[in-house]
């Protein structure tokens, strides 16, 4: 193997690592945003929860709150599910790129 047959798989290699670094920047910062949207989310709960009046009214704030929670977690999984689809397809473009 010359120089020339080794230049290609090295720079697949350094822009597959470049990518893992940069799909784990993103993965950290999602799960900052996340841990961010919670907290915010948990105030704004609180914050609710003080004008409840009757065993009615905790009922309807109880059950909103889940669905706030559920939705708020879907859509973080969605993006989670979106960054990992996006990396492994660059991946996979790239080993591509070196199989030709």
């Amino acid at each position: 193997m010359t120089n020339l047959d080794l230049q290609k798989p090295l720079e697949t290699m350094k822009t597959l690592m470049a990518l893992q670094a940069s799909t784990m920047n993103k993965s950290v910062e999602l799960q900052k945003a996340s841990g961010e949207q919670l907290a915010s989310f948990f105030k704004t709960e609180m914050e609710k929860a003080k004008d409840l009046k009757t065993p009615e009214d905790m009922v309807k704030f109880n059950v909103a709150a889940n669905q706030g929670l559920f939705d708020l977690m879907k859509a973080q999984g969605e993006a989670f599910t979106a960054l990992a689809t996006n990396a492994s397809q660059t991946a996979m473009d790239e080993m591509q790129k070196l199989a030709k």
